[in-house]
């Protein structure tokens, strides 16, 4: 027969003793507000107490509240000059309590902002400074390349050179084919004249020969 004790202690043991307990959510925990909407909101009624347009409303509200304490009836005043304005004293009081609060929230999100655009900055200077390595990499080895590769004056300079080289090619073909031509033409006219000189000779000796 079981024992009833027991079998209550093992229906309602806790857990195991090496694993933590689960944090139990709170009330407070539940009603938590959007950070996001909260910090928008904070920031915006920062923002505006910050602008000429609170100080003048603030000043105009202060001034109507002083001068209706101060010169209305006794019995129409609700703060009276007697006690101080002590309720426009609560009043200021409570307004730069939760006027502190409200910059330092709105300052927090500002630094927040500043360090997200700060770290894009950082990853955008990095990778300005990597690209800016590449092509200089890119640039060095091109010269290195184009060192090796003949340019547009190199090669000006070496079609110049041929182009003068065949002209002064031609230039002695031409030389050389006019003194061929003329040793072509000296022989056959140094022929002539031998056989003129012997066709006079002959004239002169038959003139000498039929003269009586």
């Amino acid at each position: 027969m079981s024992n009833p004790r027991r079998n209550v202690s093992t229906q309602y043991s806790p857990g195991p003793l090496d694993q933590p307990r689960e944090k139990r959510p709170g009330f407070l925990t539940r009603f938590r507000p959007n950070p996001d909407a909260f910090g928008q909101s904070t920031e915006a009624i920062a923002r505006w107490m910050g602008t000429p347009q609170f100080l003048l409303w603030m000043t105009v509200f202060v001034a109507i509240w002083l001068s209706w304490n101060t010169l209305a009836p006794e019995d129409v005043q609700f703060d009276p000059r007697s006690l101080n304005f002590t309720l426009l004293t609560l009043m200021l009081s409570l307004q730069a309590s939760y006027a502190a609060p409200l910059l330092l929230l709105a300052q927090n999100r500002q630094d927040d902002r500043d360090r997200v655009v700060a770290e894009e900055d950082r990853k955008r200077g990095q990778q300005n400074l990597a690209d800016t390595e590449y092509l200089t990499r890119e640039i060095a080895s091109l010269r290195i390349a184009l060192r090796e590769v003949a340019t547009r004056d190199y090669v000006r300079s070496e079609l110049r050179g041929l182009l003068e080289e065949i002209i002064q090619d031609q230039d002695q073909r031409a030389v050389e084919r006019v003194a061929a031509e003329r040793a072509a033409e000296a022989p056959a006219g140094s022929r002539r004249a031998p056989h003129d000189e012997h066709g006079g000779r002959e004239e002169s000796r038959n003139d000498d020969g039929g003269r009586p």
